[in-house]
């Protein structure tokens, strides 16, 4: 373990919570794995951070752009991603490593700007993990600002508005595969606009559509947050578009947490999130919100333990056919994973 790992290990280690309601079923549809050089999250690390307490029954992997094929097409390296997570999976359907089944849904990645010539590549992807792929991801995350770090996919300020992304964009349903949109604030309209002009095909929002909180958006929180309640509001008008509620613990969210010698408690991020939660939930219902932990990103400012207290802290006044939606049925239901350990 490296010295930077060590030291986040420590930190996270000074605010220790037991699990709230431990026996409460969690599907969590968000979470990365990958083996960098300078950063490991494998089975063993996801295993470490799911098994603090919460009862998560299965996972979904989410790209990161993490073991692409070496060789072939460019177009099709980020097949080898499906390849080894889906690997992943097989060890963890053993039953070897406890009831958890990691990475029981897959999200992929294919560059949807190669408009209908992406279709051999999600029928690779399909391929790759019979069982198990559900979806694409090509995140559109850009700003202007130097200061704000655009998405991995290194992408245009208008990519879900280009006609040849949506051309690729195009044959998702066709497949019967979700789309994951991941951008920022300012762009959440686009997303708006793309839920509209494809009805047939699922959207998930991932991370409460990106609210940014550093550079020029820096001190201007309550701002922001006006104009963040319009755009969900709106979108939620579109009845294809799902959410996830969380990944807002990141430094570009602009909390720092991440600075802080020791990491916040549930009540901390309770306290400074809760109304992204509720306002969402309030414009989309519980059957279609889904709590996600985007390990582990956020892992760099809280523990899973605490995390997962703190989303069941924000809904502890919900009924139990609210909270299941929540934490379970709806991550099920958009992912179509079966949940043996319940029947």
């Amino acid at each position: 373990m490296a010295n930077s790992e060590q030291d986040r290990e420590a930190r996270l280690a000074q605010v220790i919570e037991p699990a709230l309601e431990p026996e409460l079923p969690i599907v969590d549809p968000h979470h990365h794995l990958w083996d960098h050089p300078d950063s490991r999250y494998m089975l063993d690390e996801i295993l470490r951070d799911i098994n603090s307490g919460h009862r998560v029954l299965a996972t979904v992997f989410v790209e990161c752009m993490s073991t692409y094929r070496a060789d072939g097409p460019e177009s099709m390296r980020p097949v080898g991603e499906t390849e080894f997570v889906n690997g992943i999976a097989a060890q963890s359907a053993s039953g070897q490593y406890g009831e958890t089944r990691i990475a029981a849904g897959i999200v992929g990645f294919a560059d949807l700007t190669l408009g209908e010539a992406i279709a051999p590549v999600l029928e690779a992807h399909i391929a790759a993990a019979p069982l198990r792929f559900r979806g694409i991801r090509h995140a559109g995350g850009f700003d202007a600002s130097p200061d704000v770090r655009n998405s991995h996919t290194n992408p245009p300020a208008d990519l879900y508005e280009s006609e040849r992304f949506r051309e690729g964009f195009a044959r998702l349903s066709e497949l019967d595969l979700t789309f994951e949109a991941w951008q920022y604030h300012p762009q959440m309209p686009a997303v708006t606009a793309l839920a509209r002009r494809f009805p047939d095909t699922t959207i998930v929002l991932n991370h409460f559509g990106g609210p940014l909180g550093i550079g020029p958006y820096e001190g201007r929180r309550a701002e922001i947050f006006g104009e963040w309640k319009k755009n969900i509001a709106e979108l939620a008008r579109c009845p294809n578009v799902m959410a996830k509620l969380g990944g807002i613990n990141m430094p570009v969210n602009g909390f720092g947490w991440h600075r802080r010698p020791t990491p916040p408690s549930s009540d901390e991020l309770v306290s400074a999130t809760r109304d992204y939660y509720l306002h969402t939930i309030e414009h989309f219902g519980p059957r279609r919100c889904m709590f996600e932990s985007n390990f582990p990103v956020d892992r760099v400012s809280c523990s899973y333990a605490v995390l997962w207290n703190a989303f069941k802290k924000i809904v502890a006044g919900f009924t139990k056919d609210e909270k299941a939606q929540l934490f379970h049925r709806t991550a099920a239901e958009v992912y179509r994973l079966k949940l043996t350990q319940l029947s």
